[in-house]
């Protein structure tokens, strides 16, 4: 017995050598790709030596003597810090994924191939301005140089991701950064979903009941559409769905997590420091590392700071020492679904106005890791790309004997927004801002300008011009072959929305409705915001004047409008209701939860219970209000409209019928539903968060989710890779923190502020900003995360063009010295 248990202990000795042996092993060539951020390099593609001094927080501040150069340097910055999130941006628009991921991603790469957006890209490299064309290849040559580095010191493959998905890594090009940029116009579009779930519910509601659960801004007034059904005969009452289960490398995002922001800024009469204040926080998807990466370039025209994006040498949103900008999602309708009829006779056809027309077509193959090859036989009509009936759920809305094509002003071949862009960033003004945007295409974003003197919003990005007699409106799929639903170009540049110097001096956006003009110049009948609105608002005209600290506080505000409604309207008839009841009960449950909520002020603090308790129960109650209805297609309904509730509490149109269960005999009333939902939600929080309804956080449901898109669901590496942090804010506050609104962790933060920013041009060095990870990307760097922190408590870091203050206690300063020929 004493010998097996010497045998047992030797050989667990073993097995923990051997763990620790391996661990260590691990650790040694994950670590090789850590880069040198004081190394002194010869490299090829500059004129000049360059600097790149990395300050305390690890933001890179480069300086050179040409502009090119400056932009190889921040090329070769992004490679060090960000190679494997640059080239899974660059496989994703190329629809290269399956190559590495299999089977897993031959949806998305037959979606992405069928947009042709790589195709595009290279075109409109043509297209471009000399200028950009010369940035576009120096920052090409800083990411190969990289590269380069990488290879002949053995840097562990540039990423610890490439020891697990090895393979060779091209050169970069300038048409992949033109490519990224179109794959963020895809990720901040949700027109095509849309029109395609507007398309499916009419199918099962009148236009009455439509108008209430997919409605309009209720500040404007819109003519009855026709139904679906009467627009385009043939399509079944209802299909399941036939789109692919979402992944988290998928560039397309459910509607309800379509690109979101907020910007504001104030002129010099409201602002108590003389000068003009710009507030900016865009909202995508978080991930780890997060998308953007914060850098400050030194170019002929001065020095910029603020927000990129690993892949494209611009910096989106930021400043310069004369001019700061802000990005927000415009939400223009920029999509339409064309239902376009195949020929019977020949199915290389399609019908047009003047006939029978044939596809372009042209095949592709898709690459497939451990499995076949597929090849795909990509068509276009004169309308834009076919789409397959499985992406988007098209299938569902589609009659027999017809196909979908897509319009959309993304798919150009001659894409000057990159161009626009680099323009926008070296203006010394805000007029040489507006007029440098008309050159952009797509994404369409509101642009929130500020310089020392005045301040202004102009939309950029291309409006589609649309035939006033177009049977829908662009709001639900049309046949393609009839002219009044063809897209006649565009709008002239004019014609974007523009706002300058306001007489109220406040100018700003939360993705609201903009402006109020009628069809087809109308922007969109689909904005993306009506209740953050409200708060910023309140929060505005509550000070005569504001600081850098208030437009701060407004950034980092967590009270809800839309709580402070629906809460009353569904606690209307319950307060302080019901006889006593013994601890432990539903009833009792009841009383507590309608306590709290009945002396709250909307605040979705993650350390209170009421926040939980409202969202359970908002939750709650719109899934009783439709589910009878609308069937499985209830499902598609994952977050809570508050304008919908409101309608049906208000009797707005007669919504009110939406709480009498159709299927039961008893006419239920709004209250029966309330009371019902409220018992389900705090059954959901009972059984997920404890029994003690007044001990439960919102914190602990509402954890921002950091992950890591490729290793985030991977056992053990998952715990090294992801982020989690417990967080305050929620789907309608000005600290936007959107819920995934899907099963098992529906309150989960998805979907927030990436990068914040605050700028004072009284004092342009007191301007402060933040990210929500850190700079690297790679796990084991201490920068992987020492943001996070920081952004999660609402704090900032200095946002200076002061060189010695970024020299003062730089983590490294990296000299690239050109390569003698």
């Amino acid at each position: 017995m004493a010998l097996i248990f010497r045998w047992l202990i030797r050989l667990a000795s073993g097995l923990i050598v051997l763990c620790v042996a391996a661990i260590a092993l691990a650790y040694y060539f994950a670590s090789r790709s850590l880069p040198d951020y004081s190394a002194d390099s010869e490299v090829a593609g500059i004129t000049a030596p360059v600097e790149i001094v990395r300050d305390n927080a690890n933001v890179p501040h480069i300086f050179g003597d040409t502009n090119n150069d400056v932009y190889f340097a921040l090329g070769y910055a992004h490679a060090q810090d960000r190679l494997w999130q640059m080239t899974m941006l660059r496989r994703t628009a190329q629809g290269r994924l399956s190559e590495l991921f299999g089977e897993r991603t031959v949806g998305i790469d037959e979606l992405m191939r069928r947009l042709d957006i790589y195709t595009l890209s290279v075109s409109s490299q043509n297209a471009q301005t000399e200028e950009a064309k010369g940035y576009l290849s120096a920052y090409a040559r800083g990411v190969n140089a990289w590269l380069a580095e990488v290879n002949k010191g053995a840097l562990g493959r540039g990423a610890p991701e490439m020891w697990l998905f090895n393979h060779p890594i091209a050169p970069w090009q300038a048409a992949d950064s033109i490519a990224i940029l179109k794959l963020m116009a895809l990720d901040l579009t949700s027109g095509l979903e849309s029109e395609v779930l507007r398309a499916r519910t009419s199918l099962l509601l009148e236009n009455d009941r439509l108008q209430d659960i997919l409605p309009d801004d209720p500040t404007t007034g819109v003519a009855a559409l026709p139904e679906y059904a009467s627009l385009v005969p043939g399509v079944p009452e209802y299909t399941p769905n036939m789109r692919l289960a979402y992944d988290p490398l998928s560039p397309v995002k459910p509607a309800a997590l379509a690109g979101a922001s907020n910007a504001w800024a104030a002129s010099a009469t409201r602002s108590a420091t003389g000068s003009t204040l710009l507030a900016n926080d865009p909202h995508l998807g978080l991930t780890a590392p997060s998308i953007w990466y914060l850098a400050r370039l030194e170019l002929d025209s001065g020095g910029i700071i603020g927000g990129t994006i690993p892949g494209m040498p611009v910096v989106l949103t930021g400043r310069s020492d004369a001019v700061g900008w802000g990005l927000t999602s415009a939400y223009v309708d920029d999509q339409d679904i064309m239902i376009e009829e195949v020929n019977p006779d020949d199915t290389a056809q399609y019908r047009s106005p003047n006939g029978w027309a044939p596809f372009t077509t042209r095949d592709s193959i898709i690459n497939v890791k451990d499995g076949s090859a597929v090849t795909l036989r990509l068509r276009w009509t004169a309308n834009g790309p076919v789409l397959p009936r499985g992406q988007y759920d098209l299938g569902t809305i589609t009659p027999p004997g017809h196909v979908t094509a897509l319009s959309w002003t993304a798919l150009s071949d001659r894409d000057t927004s990159m161009s626009a862009a680099f323009s926008i960033t070296h203006s010394r003004s805000v007029e040489e801002a507006i007029t440098a945007g008309q050159d952009f295409i797509a994404p369409a974003l509101n642009l929130t300008l500020a310089d020392s003197n005045r301040i202004a919003m102009k939309t950029i990005g291309a409006l589609p011009a649309r035939d006033a007699n177009h049977q829908s409106q662009g709001r639900l799929p049309a046949f393609g072959y009839l002219p009044e639903n063809r897209w006649q170009g565009r709008f002239p540049y004019a014609e974007n929305p523009e706002f300058l110097d306001p007489p109220g001096g406040i100018i700003g956006n939360t993705n609201n409705k903009t402006v109020d003009r009628p069809f087809p110049r109308h922007v969109s009948y689909n904005w993306g915001d009506t209740q953050r609105i409200n708060r910023w608002r309140r929060l505005m005209q509550a000070r005569e004047v504001h600081t850098r600290d208030s437009f701060i506080e407004a950034q980092q505000d967590t009270v809800s409008f839309a709580a402070r409604t629906l809460s009353t309207l569904m606690g209307a008839d319950l307060w302080f209701t019901g006889d006593a009841a013994p601890d432990g009960t539903p009833q009792r449950r009841r009383q507590i939860a309608l306590n709290l909520l009945s002396a709250w002020n909307g605040e979705m603090n993650e350390h209170l219970p009421e926040p939980l308790i409202y969202s359970a129960w908002a939750r709650a109650f719109q899934q009783r209000l439709i589910r009878d209805e609308l069937g499985p297609l209830a499902a598609e309904f994952t977050h809570v409209d508050p304008v919908f509730i409101e309608r049906v509490f208000r009797d707005i149109d007669g919504a009110s019928v939406w709480c009498d269960v159709i299927q039961s005999a008893p006419v239920e009333t709004c209250t029966d539903i309330a009371r019902q939902s409220l018992d389900d939600a705090l059954l959901w929080i009972a059984e997920n968060h404890g029994e003690a309804v007044e001990a439960v956080r919102w914190g602990d449901a509402h954890v921002a989710t950091h992950d890591h898109p490729v290793l985030g669901n991977t056992p053990i590496l998952e715990w090294v890779v992801n982020i989690r942090q417990s967080t305050s804010g929620g789907d309608h506050t000005l600290q936007r923190a959107k819920t995934s609104g899907m099963d098992p962790n529906p309150f989960h933060n998805v979907h927030a502020a990436g990068f914040r920013g605050v700028y004072d041009f009284a004092d342009p060095d007191s301007s402060v900003f933040i990210t929500s990870t850190g700079q690297s990307g790679h796990p084991l760097s201490r920068h992987y995360d020492n943001l996070g922190e920081l952004w999660r408590r609402g704090e900032y870091i200095p946002m200076s063009l002061d060189p010695d203050l970024a020299r003062a206690a730089a983590v490294g300063v990296t000299v690239l010295r050109p390569l003698d020929q």
